[in-house]
């Protein structure tokens, strides 16, 4: 499970040459305190971790406050013990920089809610080879405790805690969870990491008893990120893998940004939750292919009852009297901000089959012709399964546009004879079905004979 992580390294040794810099450190004339910068030469000569903690409320929302670990100058500082805290862990960095993103997170947690936001800084511990900076997890997740005791004495209340650990800091999260024998109120992991935990016990890695409620966002379980469930509700993004956008970077420069973009995906689609209205809606399912297939499209016949969101609500959505553990749910999402779709479940009822194979590719657009989703169907021969009459997938588009109508199109092959494909109706549903409201729209009589143009039809209410 190295291997990831090895190749990470080999690519940005060569970055962190350029990159890592050692900075100076945030403006004298202001009071205000900011990331550390190191290098690898720096790390080198560490001999300590290096931790801060840096305070932002809506009173200081651009203007960190640092807060010692001992709970000195509490007093003095803007934190409130009768406010929820929220306490943001980054992971590993290889380029011994401030997380780009830990910013834009802060302020959207501020932005949506009047809570302390406390930013565990650190960066020193971070930075190394990274079997060394998982040897740091256990003394980072003791001093995190350290200061919420103190926290807790100026009145915090341990339910009142919200830990959200990005790759490493997810673990470093279940961590400091277990020193609390499950009494915080919530931890968020953001694709916890894979490499050295996938096959960790549950006392060395992030899981549902470190908390009341463990949510974990999966997006690149084949890599950087753990496969496995390690909260009350998983969320598996496109499968947990391969996220749409992600092939887009291409030159030598953004090495860095192809490398690491399934993994750091979890965290822009968080962001993406807090600020923007359209919900990022899962459905609870055995496995990624039973979804695609259509066999998972509410939520009410499932034990959670309600589909879960990522985001801010609480427990993800799900009703206070219902109890998950190792949820695995899934969805799909668009391949830029604010990456939320619709999803729809498309039943395709054949009329009849032909003596071969086919391959249709019907395409779903919108009211100026825009192709918004398509969808590859593989048709059955009648010799060889003369009882199939229906086949049905989910799609997904953008939430903000409407389906208007379809076109399709046999599909090519050397290898295929092609005769006409005859669809007697196809019906689109949004997801999920149980919802109230829904609408059905349906094409009917569609014939697919033409390998050289699409054959368009319109939607109409189905009778």
């Amino acid at each position: 499970m190295a291997a990831p992580w090895s190749r990470l390294l080999a690519s940005l040794l060569l970055f962190s040459c350029l990159l890592a810099v050692e900075g100076d450190g945030p403006d004298p004339l202001q009071n205000c305190s900011d990331f550390q910068f190191t290098s690898w030469r720096s790390i080198l000569q560490r001999t300590n971790l290096k931790i801060r903690y840096l305070l932002l409320t809506r009173a200081n929302p651009d203007c960190a406050q640092i807060i010692n670990v001992s709970g000195n100058g509490l007093e003095d500082s803007h934190f409130s013990g009768s406010l929820p805290t929220k306490i943001i862990l980054h992971g590993f960095r290889a380029l011994g920089k401030k997380p780009s993103w830990v910013d834009s997170l802060a302020k959207q947690l501020i932005t949506a809610m009047d809570v302390n936001v406390i930013i565990v800084d650190w960066v020193y511990g971070a930075t190394a080879f990274y079997p060394i900076v998982v040897q740091n997890v256990a003394e980072l997740g003791l001093s995190i405790s350290n200061l919420m005791r103190h926290l807790i004495i100026q009145g915090s209340s341990e339910e009142s805690f919200h830990l959200i650990g990005v790759s490493l800091g997810a673990h470093v999260a279940g961590f400091v969870g277990r020193i609390f024998n499950g009494t915080l109120g919530r931890i968020t992991g953001l694709d916890p990491a894979g490499p050295k935990f996938s096959k960790a016990s549950l006392d060395q890695r992030l899981d549902p008893d470190d908390a009341l409620f463990v949510e974990a966002i999966h997006t690149d379980s084949d890599s950087f990120g753990i496969s496995r469930p390690v909260g009350h509700v998983d969320f598996y993004v496109n499968g947990g893998k391969d996220q749409p956008g992600c092939c887009q970077y291409r030159s030598l420069f953004s090495v860095y940004k192809r490398v690491i973009c399934d993994h750091i995906r979890a965290v822009h689609l968080y962001i993406n939750s807090i600020k923007n209205p359209c919900p990022l809606v899962a459905f609870p399912c055995q496995s990624y292919e039973d979804f695609v297939n259509g066999q998972c499209v509410d939520c009410f016949s499932h034990f959670l009852l309600r589909c879960p969101q990522i985001g801010l609500m609480e427990r993800g959505g799900i009703r206070e009297d219902v109890y998950p553990k190792e949820a695995k749910v899934y969805m799909m999402t668009s391949k830029a901000s604010p990456f939320c779709v619709k999803h729809f479940l498309v039943k395709v009822f054949l009329k009849e089959l032909g003596t071969n194979k086919q391959k249709i590719e019907v395409k779903f657009k919108d009211s100026y012709g825009t192709v918004i989703s398509n969808l590859q169907l593989s048709i059955p021969s009648g010799r060889t399964q003369p009882h199939t009459n229906m086949i049905k997938q989910v799609i997904s588009y953008d939430a903000h546009v409407k389906m208007n109508s379809i076109s399709a199109k046999l599909l090519t092959s050397w290898t295929r004879k092609s005769n006409s494909v005859h669809i007697n109706e196809l019906q689109v549903s949004e997801l999920p079905l149980h919802k109230s409201g829904m609408p059905t729209w349906c094409v009917s009589n569609i014939t697919v004979s033409n390998i050289f143009s699409d054959i368009h039809y319109q939607f109409s209410d189905c009778l």
